[in-house]
């Protein structure tokens, strides 16, 4: 029987720390991702100045003991509400097993997370060509912001 598994990871814990990168790897090489690896440099900066954010937490998706996705978030507060909000930044499954409901089971637990924790909202940002993300995310009742909103940057 197939099981489905979420769990919150530990930076600090090898493994999940291990597997957390795994998963960002496989997500930075999909088109939707950059198409590039994850490079062994920025692998270990991520792990020692994630261990430094007091605002990152991160789950894992289990599918039958392997691990099949994660989902990076970071806690940031909203001043219009005046509760902490929970903001999903890096979001993938595995290509390998994808359309078992592994996307949607870690979206039900960091919705659990943020209830049971109090958070306002949960948020996150997704490419405008990545349709198949956007279908995930609006069957788990995301919707675009109201006024619609733009992502910008400027890299410095």
């Amino acid at each position: 029987m197939e099981k489905i598994e979420i769990v919150k990871g530990d930076i600090n814990d090898y493994n999940d720390a291990k597997a957390m990168l795994s998963m960002l790897d496989l997500y930075m090489q999909d088109e939707m991702g950059g198409g590039r690896p994850l490079q062994p440099d920025i692998a270990l900066k991520n792990i020692e100045m994630l261990k430094e954010q007091t605002n990152y937490v991160f789950f894992l998706a289990k599918y039958n003991g392997e691990v099949a996705g994660v989902a990076n978030c970071f806690v940031a507060f909203s001043t219009f509400k005046a509760k902490q909000l929970i903001n999903i930044h890096d979001f993938a499954v595995s290509p390998h097993f994808r359309r078992k409901g592994i996307g949607r089971a870690m979206m039900d637990e960091i919705f659990e997370y943020a209830s049971e924790n109090d958070f306002c909202k949960v948020t996150l940002e997704v490419r405008n060509d990545n349709h198949g993300a956007q279908k995930l995310y609006k069957e788990a009742g995301f919707k675009e912001c109201e006024p619609p909103m733009h992502f910008w940057e400027r890299k410095v």
